[in-house]
C-alpha cells in the first residue's frame, strides 16, 4: 500500500468514476484502475462497486476512505513541516469565507500572502458560518471568516472578532422606499423579502431583529447565494437586508439606512491545535498572535 494508491481511491470516491479520477490525477485510466485493483487484492476486499452506469464505495471502501484521507493529510503536513524547517513555506492553505465578508479585504490579503509564500496552494471555499465552524473544528478548513449575530460564540475553535456593522435595506431603484434616506423595521414589515435559508446564521440576524421589534415579515424567496439575492431584488421580486459595508459594491439597487436594523459581527476562527506552517503564516498576516514559521 502506498500514498499514490490512496490518492487514486480518494479521487475515484470524490469524482464518482475512474475516468474523471484519472483526469484529476493526470494518469491514464488503465494505470489508475490497475493500482486500485492491486490495492484491493492487498486488502482482500473490494473498495468500489463497478457497474456500467456508476461507481460507488462498498462498505469496505467507506471504512477505508477516511483513513486514506488522514494518511494523505499527514504526509502533506510532514512535507510542509520539513520545508518550513528548511526556511520555506509550502503546502496547502484551505480557507472558508462568507460571501459578504467586509471587515477584511480578503483578495488583498490573499494577494499579499501569495507574494510572500508563492509555493503554497490556496483553496478558498464559500458557504455558511455555522458549517465553517464545524469544518474548522474537524480540520477540514485551516481558518474561516464568519458573519454571525451579536452574541454568537463559535465553540471548539479559537476566534477573534474582526468588526461589526448594521444592515441596510436593499431595494430596486423603482421601489417606493428607494428615495428614503432612512427607515425603521416597522416601515418594512409589510414588504416581501428575499433572504437566506431559514435556520442559517445569516438569516437569524434579520429574524431576531424583527422579533425583537414585535414584528412578523414574509420571506417569499430563500436563496443560498447573495448574487442571486441581489438579482432578485433588482428585478423587484422583494427587498433584502444586507451588511452595509458589503453593499457599497452593489450595482443596480438602492440601499436605505435602517435605524433599528440587525447587527452583524464578523469573526476569524481557526483550530485550537497548532496550525501547519501555511496556516500559521496566514494567521500571522492577520495579526492573530500566531507566530509564522520561518521563511
Amino acid at each position: 500500500m502506498d500514498l499514490q494508491q490512496m490518492r487514486y481511491v480518494v479521487a475515484v470516491a470524490e469524482t464518482g468514476g475512474f475516468t474523471r479520477a484519472a483526469e484529476r490525477c493526470h494518469v491514464v485510466q488503465s494505470a489508475l484502475s490497475h493500482q486500485v485493483a492491486k490495492l484491493e487484492r492487498e486488502l482482500g476486499a473490494r473498495l468500489f462497486e463497478r457497474t456500467s452506469r456508476r461507481v460507488r464505495l462498498t462498505p469496505a471502501g467507506e471504512a477505508f476512505l477516511p483513513a486514506a484521507r488522514q494518511a494523505l493529510e499527514a504526509a502533506g503536513r510532514a512535507r510542509a513541516e520539513v520545508a518550513a524547517a528548511a526556511g520555506e513555506i509550502r503546502g496547502t492553505l484551505t480557507l472558508g469565507s462568507i460571501p459578504t465578508v467586509a471587515a477584511v479585504d480578503l483578495p488583498a490579503v490573499l494577494r499579499d500572502y501569495r507574494l510572500r509564500y508563492p509555493h503554497v496552494r490556496i483553496s478558498l471555499r464559500t458557504g455558511s458560518s455555522e458549517r465553517f465552524v464545524e469544518q474548522v473544528r474537524d480540520g477540514t478548513l485551516d481558518a474561516a471568516l464568519l458573519g454571525v449575530p451579536s452574541g454568537f460564540r463559535p465553540r471548539g475553535v479559537r476566534d477573534r472578532e474582526l468588526g461589526q456593522g448594521r444592515h441596510v435595506a436593499v431595494v430596486a431603484p423603482g421601489h417606493p422606499l428607494a428615495a428614503e434616506g432612512e427607515v425603521d423595521l416597522h416601515r418594512l414589515a409589510d414588504e416581501v423579502f428575499v433572504d437566506f435559508a431559514d435556520g442559517s446564521a445569516a438569516r437569524a440576524q434579520s429574524d431576531r431583529a424583527f422579533a425583537a421589534a414585535g414584528l412578523r415579515r414574509e420571506v417569499a424567496f430563500e436563496v443560498s447565494g447573495v448574487e442571486l439575492m441581489v438579482r432578485m431584488v433588482r428585478h423587484g421580486l422583494g427587498i433584502a437586508l444586507l451588511p452595509e459595508p458589503f453593499t457599497a459594491e452593489l450595482h443596480g439597487v438602492r440601499c436605505v439606512a435602517l435605524t433599528d436594523g440587525p447587527v452583524r459581527v464578523e469573526h476569524l476562527i481557526w483550530s485550537r491545535l497548532p496550525p501547519p506552517p501555511a496556516a500559521a503564516a496566514f494567521l500571522a498576516l492577520l495579526d492573530t498572535g500566531t507566530p509564522p514559521a520561518p521563511h
